[in-house]
């Protein structure tokens, strides 16, 4: 038996609970690995919430992880007992040891820790394909960053500068611009006091955004529309206010002929070749020191509720993990 986080209901952090469960044997094509350090997501927050429904009730929380394989089922190849390896997976992470396919496991390079590790891969990955697929951020690009000094906010300030681009990050407080500057972004907007739309137009003297990536959600939107050029990309990958309602299309002609798109990893990482080359080049930029993964808040597992109050009450910056 291990001890695991698991929802029986939706609601809020007090919903989850510390339990022993039987993690049994790898079936076909899966390996059990033993979890060294746990990712923290407000992706996490939306399965607990019932935000986003979980295949059933009860589930174990947590989407991300690094550990070391203990077993290898039949069938399973490249990967073998010992191997450090890391994940984003659909529920099932917030234990000490798990089941997985091994299709969706990726070797970690000597240079990445599991604690960095678990710090970067879902967080790491959404920030490799909003700026290299969805958007392929160029040098001279201008990019808003909403949510600049969270997990992926800071991943994007980082790799957006080393690409080229100027970054412009909102933030709601004076101690999360600093992160973000340090980060990469040239601009810092502090929405709580400013209209960002009008410090995007004062800062980019009227030429606005080629791209706007936004976590965040219902408080930000439609207003990011008024920050993009003409054709300009509005990306939303995340809702930490709440979810965007919707909205008519035409909206998008009357703004300039905008791109408007709400992507998620699973469906760019959708094959082993796919999440591999993703992977190579989350890790190449981080071993490269063009990205770090700030790990800045480090909770024991049981201590899990603690940690998602702290996230959704954005206490937290960079990287928040849980130790098994």
């Amino acid at each position: 038996m291990v001890k695991a986080v698991v929802v029986h209901e939706y609601g809020g952090p007090e919903v989850m609970k510390i339990e022993d469960v039987e993690v049994g044997k790898p079936g076909p094509g899966q390996v059990k690995v033993r979890n060294k350090a746990i990712g923290l997501n407000f992706i996490d927050t939306y399965f607990r919430s019932g935000l986003y429904k979980a295949p059933s009730l009860p589930f174990i929380a947590g989407n991300e992880a690094a550990g070391e394989i203990i077993e290898v089922g039949k069938g399973v190849r490249g990967f073998k007992v010992g191997d450090r390896v890391g994940y984003v997976s659909s529920l099932g992470s917030y234990a000490q040891e798990r089941l997985i396919d091994a299709r969706i496991l990726v070797k970690l390079p000597k240079k990445i820790s599991y604690e960095t590790a678990a710090g970067m891969m879902l967080k790491g990955l959404t920030a490799q394909y909003l700026l290299r697929q969805t958007f392929r951020v160029k040098r001279g690009n201008v990019i808003l960053v909403h949510a600049a000094a969270g997990g992926v906010g800071l991943l994007l300030c980082q790799w957006g500068k080393a690409l080229g681009a100027t970054v412009i990050g909102t933030v709601g407080s004076k101690e999360k611009g600093a992160l973000a500057k340090k980060a990469g972004a040239k601009h810092i907007i502090y929405y709580k006091d400013e209209n960002f739309v009008d410090r995007v137009r004062e800062i980019t003297k009227g030429k606005l955004c080629d791209v706007v990536y936004d976590g965040v959600g219902k408080d930000t939107f439609p207003a990011s529309l008024d920050c993009l050029k003409k054709r300009g990309m509005f990306a939303s990958f995340g809702s930490a206010s709440g979810p965007i309602e919707a909205f008519n299309i035409g909206l998008l002609v009357q703004k300039g002929s905008l791109f408007a798109t709400r992507p998620t990893l699973y469906d760019y990482a959708d094959t082993p070749v796919r999440l591999a080359a993703m992977a190579r080049d989350l890790f190449s930029v981080v071993a490269r020191g063009k990205v770090k993964i700030p790990v800045n808040k480090r909770y024991k597992l049981q201590d899990v509720v603690e940690a998602h109050k702290a996230l959704q009450d954005r206490q937290t910056t960079g990287s928040t993990i849980l130790i098994p």
